[in-house]
């Protein structure tokens, strides 16, 4: 059996019956329920019939099996009451915890690392998508061997009389799967490398980039939408983008800007998810504006925020991490429409004191003009006069600089044309690697 054949067992199956437990820490700034909410909107994601969920209080982490004996007991008694065959713990196990809960609970279990990355398979559409997962998915398998395949434990004989024994088939398969990925790895390199050109080409052309980032269902897509008169998928599901898409917009004072939607974060992202994906966030590393998509409605808003940020952070978007130009983030607060009339009227009170604060409604519309001329402001911002020197013939880049820019003066004098132009830090550098 090869590495990538795993026994049918291990798999997670469509409509599979589950029951989701939380070991709360209490280290969390995050509401425990709305984290049990959240797990079960995960599972649900890819069509896992959820039963039950409970939370459990761990004063300590066991090394064996993350929660007490007497709380395994109780989640294999809550297993069994609703007939269910997978246990999704909300926490990160070691492969250890996760043999030692599957023998106590008498059923398959899966961590959230696992779980993302089973929606993150099912999910990505692109070549580069699907390598980026499979990349990320033999990382979280390296480490769980023992577990995941019961066949490992034989051993191949060795060649002659001197051979000894050879290499067990644990060893061969983790060597399969250093191979796969290091064949990944190249494969993602000529696509960043492409991704790279196609920025260098963006570059040069007079369009600032605009990224949506934000929390899984935070309603980047909508907005996305909202703002492109595009039809992205859209929907109240978790991760329901993964896949980046560009789309041309127009904003008050710029003809064109692109706007970029990205995959959604969630809190405790698989760091093997963070390394695969960073050449997909490159977008947002590169962007002239960051749009960060909050759901003020949702009771962990401030936590998710908290969340966004730290990806920002480890992706070295922001913080000390970064280089010196860190872009511009504006914060759109979306889904106005489901707070009630004084929540709104606190939100509106709380945003009109903030210069970097839109608050919206990607599905009704209200508040999105705002946002544009947000938007726009900050792409034009720290604007400069600009001394330019023009052939008389250079109409296209006179023009440019009129579309771009705020043409102040021009004046000929024999064969070059002065022209004083007022404009921002980027489509200033624009103008230039254009003329370069």
């Amino acid at each position: 059996m090869s590495v990538f054949e795993r026994d049918s067992d291990d798999e997670v199956t469509r409509g599979a019956r589950a029951i989701v437990v939380h070991g709360d820490m209490r280290a969390d700034r995050r509401d425990v329920d709305a984290r049990l909410e959240e797990a079960r909107g995960l599972a649900l994601a890819i069509g896992i019939d959820v039963r039950a969920s409970q939370s459990f209080r761990v004063r300590e982490k066991r090394p064996a099996t993350l929660f007490g004996s007497g709380q395994v007991d109780s989640i294999a008694a809550l297993a069994m009451d609703h007939e269910a065959e997978l246990v999704i713990v909300d926490n990160a196990l070691t492969p250890v915890q996760q043999s030692n809960l599957e023998k106590g609970t008498k059923a398959k279990v899966i961590d959230r690392t696992g779980l993302i990355l089973e929606i993150f398979g099912e999910r990505a559409a692109t070549n580069e998508g699907r390598l980026q997962v499979e990349l990320a998915h033999l990382d979280y398998q390296a480490g769980r061997l023992v577990r995941s395949w019961t066949h490992l434990e034989r051993q191949r004989g060795g060649f002659g009389f001197l051979g000894g024994p050879g290499e067990t088939q644990i060893e061969a398969d983790r060597r399969m799967i250093r191979d796969r990925m290091a064949k990944i790895r190249r494969e993602l390199d000529q696509v960043t490398r492409t991704r790279g050109l196609h920025r260098a080409r963006r570059q040069k052309a007079p369009w600032p980039v605009i990224a949506l980032v934000g929390y899984t269902n935070a309603g980047k897509s909508t907005l996305f939408n909202r703002l492109t008169g595009s039809d992205v998928m859209a929907e109240d599901l978790l991760f329901a983008t993964l896949d980046p898409t560009m789309r041309q917009i127009a904003l008050p004072g710029l003809d064109k800007a692109i706007l970029s939607d990205t995959v959604g974060f969630v809190s405790d992202l698989p760091t093997q998810l963070i390394a695969a994906f960073r050449a997909t966030l490159e977008e947002v590393m590169s962007a002239d504006l960051i749009v960060h998509v909050r759901d003020v409605a949702h009771p962990d808003t401030e936590a998710q925020r908290a969340d966004v940020l730290e990806v920002l952070a480890e992706l070295g978007v922001i913080g000390e991490a970064a280089d010196t130009r860190q872009p511009p983030i504006i914060e759109a607060w979306n889904k106005l429409d489901l707070l009630d009339s004084e929540a709104a009227a606190h939100a509106r009170e709380v945003a009109a004191r903030q210069d970097n604060v839109a608050l919206v409604s990607a599905m009704t519309g209200e508040g999105v003009a705002s946002l544009q001329r947000r938007m726009s402001d900050s792409l034009t911002a720290g604007s400069t006069v600009y001394h330019l020197t023009l052939d008389p013939s250079d109409g296209a880049s006179l023009a440019w600089l009129h579309e771009h820019g705020e043409v102040l003066a021009t004046k000929g004098e024999g064969d070059i044309l002065q022209v004083d132009a007022r404009l921002s830090d980027a489509a200033a550098a624009r103008f230039g690697a254009r003329k370069a």
